[in-house]
């Protein structure tokens, strides 16, 4: 239903954004302490914590189903109405729980002393300093890894090597930089909650992140992968069967 769909988004959207939560304290723990390139590292290695929990928990991510999602529709299973609904729904659910888990960070994190308005602020200008071109070809690349990620995560059998999967993708992110429309919009919101950054530069973040994510997932994962499905369907339709018969 609508409501469950929603209700799991907004899960994801808060069960995500304890990335941000991870790279806040090791940001605030250790800046000043190790040298930048470790520091980059440490951050990148904590950027899967949030999706492990949303993918193996099974809650709705938009950055999955820009993927997933499409496929049914290509096959003429299901219309483009319905698909844009189903990701306004999982979008919406997605970002109010992201912006209800920055509130939250931004609140008790200051509060308790473990992760400090300075970080919040560093994490979102690394997110929100480059021109639009930049955000959109950063985040057609994790788009499409993230696409690359379902498509994984539905061919892995156990949950170990599920994880495995997540920990490779989503840290090659973390690593790259790369710009994603929910965990980016936690990190940025909580920037603009913490007056680190302007609300343009959250709106202008966020349409351009969503907007890559997008064309990531479907054009270079989906319709690419669909297409290689198709042509090996009608590779075996065209096959000729084997005479028995013939000597």
């Amino acid at each position: 239903t609508p409501q469950g769909l929603f209700v799991s988004a907004f899960a994801a959207g808060l069960e995500v954004g304890f990335t941000l939560f991870l790279s806040g304290m090791v940001l605030t723990l250790l800046h000043g302490h190790i040298p930048d390139y470790l520091m980059h590292i440490f951050l990148a290695l904590s950027y899967p914590i949030g999706f492990i929990f949303v993918i193996i928990g099974r809650s709705e991510l938009f950055t999955e189903h820009t993927t997933l999602a499409v496929i049914p529709v290509l096959r003429g299973s299901a219309s483009y109405k319905s698909l844009l609904r189903l990701w306004g729904i999982i979008y919406l659910g997605n970002l109010v729980g992201g912006y209800l888990m920055a509130f939250i960070l931004t609140a008790i994190g200051s509060s308790m002393d473990i992760i400090s308005q300075d970080a919040f602020k560093y994490l979102a200008h690394h997110m929100v300093k480059y021109d639009w071109l930049v955000i959109l070809g950063s985040s057609i690349i994790a788009g499409w890894l993230m696409g690359q990620l379902s498509w994984l995560v539905t061919s892995s059998q156990e949950t170990i090597s599920r994880i495995a999967v997540v920990i490779l993708v989503t840290s090659l992110i973390g690593l790259g930089g790369l710009h994603h429309s929910i965990v980016g919009s936690i990190e940025v919101f909580a920037g603009v909650l913490a007056s680190g950054i302007s609300w343009m530069d959250y709106i202008h973040f966020q349409f351009w992140t969503t907007v890559g994510n997008i064309i990531g997932g479907v054009v270079f994962v989906s319709v690419i992968k669909f297409s290689t499905i198709r042509l090996s369907e009608k590779k075996k339709h065209h096959k000729k069967p084997v005479d028995k018969n013939a000597k």
